[in-house]
Order: C-alpha cells, then sequence, then structure tokens
C-alpha cells in the first residue's frame, strides 16, 4: 500500500516521528489481511483479537514530509496461537529502504486468553 507523509506525520526537523511507522507497519496488516477476505474488525467481532506482543524495527534512513511511501507487508510465520509479520517501507520515487522490521501478533479471546488461529486464515495466509 502506499502512504504519502503529511506534514503531522513529521517532528521538529521535517522527519517522520520514529513511532509513526508503527502507524504504517498496522495499516499494512490490515489491508493485508482484507486482500485475502478478512476484516479485522469482524474477526473481533468473532472473539478473535490480535494484539502486538513483539516487535522489532531497524530505521536505515528518514521519509520526509510529502514523500510518497510504499509498505509492503509478508507473513513471515504462522504459529497455532500467533502471526509474525514483516514489513518494509520504501520511498516511491527512488525504491529506497527507509525501514523495516518484525511485528509478532498473538490471537488472543475473550480475557486475554490465547487462542488458536481460525484454520481459514491459516489456509489463506499460506497461500
Amino acid at each position: 500500500m502506499e502512504i504519502r507523509v503529511y506534514y503531522e506525520d513529521t517532528d521538529a526537523g521535517g522527519v517522520v516521528y520514529y513511532s509513526n511507522y508503527l502507524k504504517y507497519f498496522e495499516r499494512g496488516r490490515t489491508e493485508y489481511l482484507r486482500d485475502r477476505g478478512f476484516s479485522v474488525k469482524e474477526m473481533a467481532c468473532q472473539g478473535f483479537v490480535f494484539p502486538v506482543v513483539h516487535l522489532e524495527i531497524d530505521y536505515r534512513a528518514p521519509a520526509l514530509h510529502d514523500d510518497l511511501l510504499r509498505v509492503e507487508t509478508a507473513v513471515l510465520e504462522i504459529k497455532k496461537s500467533s502471526l509474525t509479520f514483516a514489513h518494509q517501507v520504501l520511498r516511491v520515487n527512488d525504491g529506497k529502504l527507509l525501514v523495516d522490521g518484525k511485528v509478532k501478533l498473538a490471537c488472543v479471546g475473550p480475557g486475554m486468553k490465547p487462542k488458536r488461529l481460525p484454520e481459514e486464515i491459516i489456509q489463506a495466509l499460506k497461500e
């Protein structure tokens, strides 16, 4: 997916504020799942919630106000009750890798108790 950097995304130096990349990752995961027929909102209504339990991120180069970014998302690992996604943020005009990271999500139900991933999600993400 593509994201334009707006003034509100930047710090006093005109550089994307570091925590905003986590929002970009979140949007990338949400759209990745949507493209495969899954709504994060609908899954939550069905009792499947996916909190972040681990995050690794490397900041390689700054994104600046008005840059057009591409967020690439892929599944790295699927376990019984967790998913790990890889994310890369690249600047569109030159293809430069700006940020990459991994995010592990647990699948939990009511009371934040671990819950098995639905089989249809596992199958769709393996394809």
